[in-house]
């Protein structure tokens, strides 16, 4: 196993009240699959990919069910993953969508859990939308502000879908491998008892520096700010 960056686990919030949760409709299972996963660095491991009916945004997610989500006496690794064909596929160096991809598998597949793949390119802005924001931000302009100069969300994600796969997957209460504060929230929001939040690793390039600091800035992302200072991009 590759030694992936530490990463340190951040401990949910203490309760507080909070408001009824939001009433979703129901998904249900369309599709189970064994599907065995094979990666560029040699890693394998079989998982089951699960398919839906009713999804509330009418996309096509996947599930990607990895070791035993349900073994007595733990709590699932869940992943939401937001598709990025540039980091997932053609391993672009201007983002860390690639390596968490990669880190997240292994990670659920150890502990047990089920990772979300969700079809949200460009943080739900499309691929087209998505590479014109690269070039505004090779311009200057950081990828949330490349965004609004589009006329288009800073981030227009929805995780409702998530809420019902992980409902009709029978999975209400787990903790949650992200970086994303607003993941968690959006989760809770939506009935799913996230009880705590894992930070993935830190996947660095001279390329996607400027990309995470804005994350940390802007959207609260848990990532050290302190080691992304001193790089810049090359």
């Amino acid at each position: 196993m590759p030694d992936f960056p530490a990463a340190t686990p951040t401990p949910a919030p203490a309760a507080t009240p909070t408001p009824a949760a939001t009433q979703i409709p129901a998904a249900t299972q369309r599709s189970r699959v064994r599907v065995p996963l094979r990666f560029h660095d040699g890693y394998a491991v079989d998982a089951e990919l699960v398919t839906f009916h009713g999804l509330a945004d009418g996309q096509e997610h996947v599930a990607v069910v990895l070791g035993d989500p349900a073994a007595p006496g733990t709590t699932p690794l869940v992943r939401l993953h937001s598709e990025c064909l540039t980091g997932d596929v053609f391993g672009s160096a201007r983002c860390d969508c690639g390596p968490q991809l990669r880190e997240a598998v292994e990670r659920i597949a150890d502990r047990g859990g089920i990772l979300l793949y969700l079809r949200q390119e460009g943080r739900g802005i499309g691929l087209y939308n998505k590479l014109d924001a690269y070039a505004l931000q090779d311009q200057g302009l950081d990828t949330y502000a490349a965004n609004t100069a589009l006329g288009l969300p800073e981030d227009a994600r929805d995780y409702t879908a998530a809420a019902q796969m992980l409902q009709a997957l029978g999975v209400t209460t787990l903790d949650l491998l992200s970086n994303n504060p607003d993941k968690a929230e959006q989760l809770r929001d939506l009935g799913i008892d996230v009880r705590d939040r894992t930070p993935t690793g830190v996947f660095t390039t001279a390329h996607n520096v400027r990309y995470l600091r804005a994350k940390v800035l802007q959207t609260h992302h848990t990532l050290p700010l302190g080691e992304l200072t001193g790089l810049h991009a090359g």
